[in-house]
């Protein structure tokens, strides 16, 4: 098992003529990545034109045809190592910007993102626009970009790296070994700001860290979260402060867009949609421009936001218990857009093909559910997931041990008499899964459902009293 790690971000105190080396090198970066996605895609071509690929894709599915796919992988040079080779004369051009290691991080970089694609042909890989390569990184703290004793030593320019005097956590942190150093580029306000990410081995340093052999169970929602565990019940929105911040990412928009049209009248047909066929030039004025920094603003506000939203509730979860139960979601599938077209019975008119894309964008849930997993890592656990299809919470009653099915408006459930939030009573059921995270231990369920009982109502009484935003999938 890998020793764990984290990220200490610490800034960089630039002068104007380091920012330039930096920004230089930066670009330099970018132009060898699109060179290594060139040359992969090529690669890529050639060999799907071979025989030997295509008699291989018409295999039935098995190992050995995944066996075959590596070998055809790796005689037309698309591995890893083979475009280490093909990066090293690039970087001797130059080597002045950019050490070897970091060239071999640039081209790894390229093929974890290319990858992919060998698997699944319809994934898209993108060449990186100019100024929006932010990142590069080494391979050790050994050589190319180093941290030595607060300063950022990479190719002849050192840059001092601020630490505050009362920044306790970054001097407790800086203890323990730095695996390799990562310069991150920000647009904050409009204005570049440089970073030194350290990679260090260990965990974080923190005040107090949990050791609470408890059971939490979690019904992750698009927008909300539901939590239980012996000792508290919550039904929570996920992120709430960001929806401020979306109604005027929305405001914004909307002005982008009528400043796109009035600049570019002749880029729109009658009906307003975007003209097709024929190649557009696009004129942009000043206060579009200004329009589309305030929109990247914001959404590096809501970013950061929803971020430290996570950490927090993640942090709450965990200091409930260190076992922490949830559904295996597919996410990216709720993101699709519907492939039937429905009608509403009750208008006749059809029913809008989108799903769940927005709401996900905006609450992140599978980014909570990876901060819990990363936490729980620092004291030997992970998050455990439970078999959607077959432990099916939402439909079970625990009392009848039988299942009954819902619509997707049925917020409510009868159990025993008693009217229980659906999503609360899902997460109870999970904490009650067995050990093969495949069924619900019934015994468990009756065992610990009156302290469940008790707590759900306080968590109830507690929304209908306070004067918290509640949304229509909570039923209350």
């Amino acid at each position: 098992m890998s020793k764990s790690t984290f990220v200490l971000t610490l800034k960089l105190n630039t002068e104007k003529y380091q920012e330039d080396i930096l920004n230089k090198r930066l670009d330099i970066g970018r132009q060898i990545y699109n060179a290594c996605l060139n040359e992969l895609f090529k690669r890529y071509q050639t060999m799907k034109q071979s025989k030997l690929y295509q008699e291989t894709l018409k295999m039935d599915k098995s190992k050995e045809r995944n066996k075959q796919f590596r070998k055809i992988n790796k005689s037309f040079g698309l591995t890893e190592y083979s475009l280490h080779k093909f990066v090293k004369p690039m970087q001797k051009h130059f080597k002045k910007n950019i050490d070897s290691f970091t060239a071999q991080k640039i081209a790894s970089r390229c093929f974890d993102a290319f990858k992919e694609k060998l698997f699944s042909p319809k994934i898209k890989v993108r060449f990186k626009k100019y100024g929006t390569f932010n990142s590069l990184e080494g391979k050790s703290n050994g050589t190319g970009i180093k941290y030595r004793g607060q300063i950022l030593k990479w190719n002849e320019i050192n840059i001092p790296i601020i630490i505050k005097k009362k920044d306790d956590y970054a001097k407790e942190a800086l203890k323990n070994r730095i695996k390799y150093c990562r310069i991150l580029r920000k647009v904050i306000r409009g204005k570049e700001k440089y970073y030194i990410q350290l990679i260090l081995e260990g965990i974080p340093p923190e005040k107090e860290r949990t050791t609470k052999n408890q059971k939490v169970g979690l019904d992750i929602g698009t927008r909300t979260i539901a939590i239980v565990s012996n000792e508290a019940v919550k039904l929570l929105e996920l992120a709430p402060k960001i929806d401020a911040l979306e109604k005027e990412k929305r405001i914004l928009l909307r002005k982008l867009d009528r400043q796109r049209r009035s600049n570019n009248p002749n880029n729109f047909s009658e009906n307003g949609t975007i003209k097709k066929g024929i190649q557009l030039k696009w004129d942009h004025s000043k206060k579009y421009l200004k329009t589309k920094l305030e929109l990247k603003e914001m959404m590096r506000k809501q970013k950061v936001l929803r971020k430290q939203s996570h950490e927090k509730l993640a942090n709450d979860i965990i200091s409930l218990g260190n076992q922490v139960y949830v559904e295996d979601m597919n996410f990216k599938g709720l993101q699709k857009r519907a492939k039937n077209t429905t009608v509403n019975e009750k208008t006749g008119r059809f029913n809008k093909k989108k799903r769940f894309g927005k709401s996900l964008a905006n609450k992140a849930p599978a980014k909570l559910i990876e901060i819990i997993n990363r936490k729980l890592n620092y004291v030997g656990k992970e998050i455990l997931k439970v078999n959607t299809w077959k432990v099916k919470a939402s439909q079970y009653n625990h009392i009848e041990d039988n299942y009954q099915k819902k619509k997707l408006n049925e917020r409510w459930n009868i159990i025993k008499g008693d009217k229980i939030q659906r999503d609360l009573y899902s997460a109870f059921l999970m904490m009650n899964v067995k050990d093969n995270l495949e069924e619900i231990d019934k015994n468990l369920c009756n065992k610990f459902y009156k302290r469940f009982k008790e707590n759900h109502q306080k968590e109830i009484k507690r929304i209908k009293s306070s004067k918290i935003k509640t949304l229509g999938s909570m039923g209350i």
